[in-house]
């Protein structure tokens, strides 16, 4: 018997002291509710899908900035945008600072980053890296790897970064050390451009529209009026749906001018010959319908809603599949039961909603970021939380699970006990916000705020506008509650808790803004 229960002890106790592996997979603009975990009206993603069902989805989960290139220094770092520099995507990475690679390597850990990077300067703190240049192309993308060399690789680009860290994972790392993954997809990122089989798929389906996409949004504020991310003007025909110059021509107020027109011959003379043909044909429609109809106001918002849906879930769709394939590997290498799997993007997306696409607000529909883990023996499968987490969590979120400790300059907090145990709660009841760039994409106007469990305020610094919304109430936070008398010791209470979060993260640049 003593026999026995040796052999039977041994494996347990030596499982129980391996050090956690980390793969943490990040798609770029993925919007919760375009997860069927999270909403099952508009898209399947059964892989996706099966992190939350074998482990934990969490409910409300927020960044500090919604822009792409500051979420991932907040990621790497632990610090919002005003702590580690990077506060819109003009900044350059200082690679020199203290972020999570470095300290796990430094910890025995194998690390490495694939996909894309958008931080100007070149990684560091990674054993192995391969990633693409700025935002990545969909078709034959290039990559660069840490020799410097621009390489261009055949194939779809979310398959080919898959490709790659599922190379890496097998063929390239120190099998004796445990692991930090880092798998950033390009997808589903404007210009969506999905490949041939998910274009099939989904290029006759019809989606529910939400109920704010005809909204009228005059007379909400210089913010509402100034931004450049409204499907109607904004979303171009050609160079984001695809459709051929050659029909817009004739039509005034649909030509697309010579800069469209070029992109729209670059994205497709990037498609290899024989599937060029099959989408072009497909795309087609699109054009003969839109010189049949000449569409204008509502008409035409109709019409690029769906188109835009149909480009974005397909291309959802892709990042699902490949999401399978890792998860596929983990199970089959026997992987799988020593890794924790990390699934979110670098913030939320609008899908229609006021009539918009594109992020950067402090509302929740583009604040809001999905995420969901699995870690066998340490988290329940099919456990949710309410829990209400933002993006400087991460790093010391993966320090704790490798046993690393965590800088106290770090500006999050561990999700390792949430993760263990959704019933506990964080010693932080509100989130702070910062949005810095303006005068680039889409024109949204700088903004500070502070979220709580029930409550949101808003401050566009440079036209001194304030929005207050009560989350309980007003979902969708179309009603600015500033000026509602029954709302005013809330207003000054937010202010008040705004004020202390701008102390407590040191944001200095808020400093002068706030008042």
């Amino acid at each position: 018997m003593k026999r026995v229960f040796l052999c039977l002890f041994f494996p347990v106790f030596a499982f129980s002291q391996q050090r956690a592996n980390i793969i943490y997979i990040m798609s770029d603009d993925h919007d919760a509710s375009a997860i069927s975990a999270y909403n099952k009206t508009l898209v399947s993603t059964p892989n996706i899908d099966r992190i939350a069902n074998e482990g934990i989805l969490f409910n409300r989960s927020f960044v500090g900035n919604s822009i792409c290139g500051p979420a991932r220094a907040t990621i790497l770092t632990g610090l919002h945008s005003h702590k580690n520099g990077f506060t819109d995507n003009r900044s350059r990475f200082d690679g020199s600072q203290v972020t999570v690679p470095k300290l796990l390597q430094q910890a025995g850990y194998q690390t490495a980053v694939v996909g894309k990077w958008h931080l100007s300067t070149y990684p560091t703190g990674f054993d192995f890296w391969n990633i693409v240049p700025g935002q990545g192309q969909y078709f034959e993308p290039a990559m660069i790897s840490m020799k410097g060399d621009t390489s261009r690789y055949h194939g779809y680009g979310t398959d080919v970064i898959t490709d790659e860290a599922l190379g890496w994972l097998r063929n390239k790392r120190d099998s004796t050390k445990p692991f930090f993954l880092m798998l950033h997809h390009k997808a589903p990122h404007r210009y969506f451009f999905p490949p041939l089989k998910y274009i099939q798929q989904y290029h006759t389906k019809t989606f529910p529209e939400p109920a704010s996409l005809y909204i009228d949004t005059a007379g909400r504020g210089a913010a509402w009026r100034l931004q450049t991310m409204s499907i109607l003007p904004d979303m171009k025909l050609s160079s984001d749906l695809k459709v051929d110059p050659a029909y817009l021509m004739d039509i005034p107020w649909l030509k697309p001018d010579s800069a469209e027109i070029a992109y729209y011959r670059a994205i497709i003379n990037r498609i290899p010959a024989p599937e060029r043909k099959q989408i072009v044909e497909i795309y087609k429609e699109r054009g003969e319908l839109i010189q049949k109809l000449r569409p204008q106001g509502k008409a035409l918002l109709k019409l690029k809603y769906q188109w835009y849906m149909q480009d974005y879930l397909a291309c959802v769709a892709s990042v699902d599949e490949n999401v399978g394939r890792v998860l596929d590997y983990l199970d089959a290498s026997g992987l799988a039961r020593n890794t924790l799997v990390i699934y979110t993007s670098d913030q939320g997306f609008y899908l229609g909603q006021n009539g918009w696409f594109d992020k950067r607000w402090m509302y929740d529909v583009s604040m809001r970021s999905p995420l969901l883990a699995r870690w066998p023996g340490h988290i329940k499968p099919g456990t949710k939380t309410n829990t209400m987490v933002q993006n400087i969590d991460y790093a010391p979120t993966f320090l704790d699970v490798a046993g690393v400790k965590i800088p106290a300059a770090m500006q999050g907090l561990s999700l390792k006990g949430v993760l263990q145990d959704p019933a506990q709660t964080l010693p932080r009841n509100s989130l702070y916000y910062h949005f810095y760039e303006y005068k680039a994409d889409h024109t949204v106007l700088q903004h500070v705020g502070v979220r709580t469990d029930r409550y949101k305020l808003l401050y566009f610094y440079t036209v001194n506008e304030w929005q207050l919304f009560d989350l309980q109430k007003d979902k969708a936070e179309l009603n600015n509650l500033v000026g509602d008398r029954s709302y005013q010791k809330i207003f000054a209470d937010m202010k008040k808790e705004l004020l202390r979060l701008r102390d407590v993260y040191d944001d200095h640049e808020a400093a002068g803004e706030l008042r």
